[in-house]
C-alpha cells in the first residue's frame, strides 16, 4: 500500500516511542504552557458530499458539517491540540464505502486506522470481512440500532453470533453503536457467546439513562456486568450534548455521568473520541477537548497518557504508521 510502513513489533517494543509523539504547544496557549498530552482520536468521520453519488449521511440540511470531512481538514484542526493519530468510524451503510474510506485514509498518516461497516448475519460477511481486512488500516465494523437495523432482534440469531465469533477471530473490534437500556442487555449476551470479542462501546455519555423503576434497575445490571468484562472498553465520546435544550460546556453539568461511567470501567478501558465532524452540531473541536483535559486533570497523572492513547491501542491493535 502507498506511503503505509506497518510494523505491529516495532510499534508495541517502542510504546508508540513517546518521545517522538512530544507535541508543541498548542496555538493559543500562551508561553510557557506545559507541553500536551499525545492523542489518539478514537472516534472521527471521514466523507465528501461533493463526490459522485454523494453521501448517504449527512443530510444538506445540516449545513454545518454538510461539507467535505476529510484527512487534510481534520489534521488542520486537530494537530495544534496535540492529536497525532485518528480512528475513523464509519458513517455510511454502502458496502463500497469501507473502501472509499480505506483509500482517503490511506494517503495521510494521521489515519491510524478505519471501522467499517458490514452487517453480522447477512450473505457474504465473511468474504467482505476478509477482503476489507487484508488492510491493516481496517480495524473492526461498527454495528448497532442505525440504519434501519435492529440490533436486539437480528444479535440472536446463529449466523449473527457466528459471524461476531470470525470478527473476533481475525483480532478485530466491534464498535456498539448509540447504546440504550436492551443494547446494553445484549451486549452482555453477545460477550457470554462471544467471550473473545473486544468491544468498544461509543457515545456512552449522551445515552439517556432510564427513570427509576425496573428499566433503570435492568440498565443498572447490565452496565454493572459489562464493567466487570475486560474485553469491553468505552469512548467518552458525545461528553458534549442537549441537556434540556440546552448544550452545557462547563464540567460540573457532565460530572456526575462522566464519574459513573469512568468508575464503572476504570483508568484501563475509556478512550478519548471527539466525533469530529459531527460535534460541530453542538459545539466545536476547541470546546470537545477542553471538556477531555478538564474531566481527566481531575484523575491521577498517568491516567490522562491511558485516556487519550494507551487505551486505544489495547482496544484497537492499531498499527504505528511512519
Amino acid at each position: 500500500m502507498d506511503n503505509l510502513t506497518w510494523s505491529r513489533r516495532r510499534f508495541v517494543e517502542a510504546g508508540l516511542a513517546t518521545a517522538a509523539l512530544a507535541t508543541p504547544v498548542a496555538r493559543g496557549m500562551g508561553a510557557g504552557a506545559p507541553a500536551q498530552q499525545p492523542i489518539i482520536d478514537s472516534h472521527i468521520h471521514l466523507y465528501d458530499p461533493t463526490r459522485p453519488g454523494g453521501v448517504p449521511w449527512p443530510s444538506p440540511r445540516r449545513p454545518e458539517i454538510y461539507k467535505p470531512a476529510l484527512p487534510a481538514r481534520y489534521r488542520s484542526i486537530a494537530e495544534p491540540f496535540g492529536v497525532r493519530g485518528a480512528i475513523e468510524v464509519e458513517c455510511s451503510p454502502w458496502l463500497e464505502d469501507n473502501q472509499w474510506v480505506l483509500d482517503v485514509a490511506g494517503k495521510d498518516t494521521i489515519m491510524v486506522g478505519t471501522i467499517g461497516d458490514l452487517e453480522p448475519g447477512k450473505p457474504g460477511f465473511g468474504k467482505n470481512l476478509e477482503r476489507f481486512h487484508r488492510n491493516p488500516l481496517f480495524r473492526g465494523i461498527r454495528y448497532g440500532n442505525l440504519w434501519g437495523r435492529h440490533f436486539e432482534a437480528e444479535a440472536a440469531a446463529p449466523q449473527f453470533v457466528d459471524d461476531m465469533r470470525l470478527l473476533a477471530d481475525a483480532g478485530l473490534t466491534w464498535d456498539a453503536v448509540n447504546p440504550l437500556p436492551p443494547t446494553m442487555a445484549e451486549i452482555v449476551r453477545l460477550t457470554d457467546a462471544v467471550p473473545s470479542l473486544r468491544v468498544v462501546i461509543d457515545h456512552l455519555p449522551s445515552s439517556p439513562v432510564p427513570p427509576a423503576g425496573p428499566p433503570r434497575e435492568s440498565f443498572d445490571r447490565s452496565l454493572k456486568l459489562i464493567g466487570e468484562r475486560p474485553q469491553i472498553y468505552v469512548k467518552l465520546s458525545e461528553i458534549l450534548h442537549t441537556i434540556d435544550g440546552k448544550v452545557p460546556t462547563d464540567l460540573a453539568s457532565h460530572r456526575d455521568n462522566l464519574e459513573m461511567i469512568y468508575g464503572t470501567f476504570g483508568p484501563d478501558r475509556v478512550l478519548f473520541g471527539s466525533d469530529w465532524p459531527n460535534c460541530d452540531t453542538v459545539t466545536d473541536f476547541a470546546s470537545v477537548m477542553k471538556i477531555a483535559r478538564e474531566f481527566i486533570a481531575t484523575k491521577e497523572p498517568a491516567v490522562a497518557e491511558k485516556f487519550f492513547w494507551k487505551n486505544s491501542v489495547a482496544a484497537y491493535r492499531w498499527v504505528h504508521r511512519t
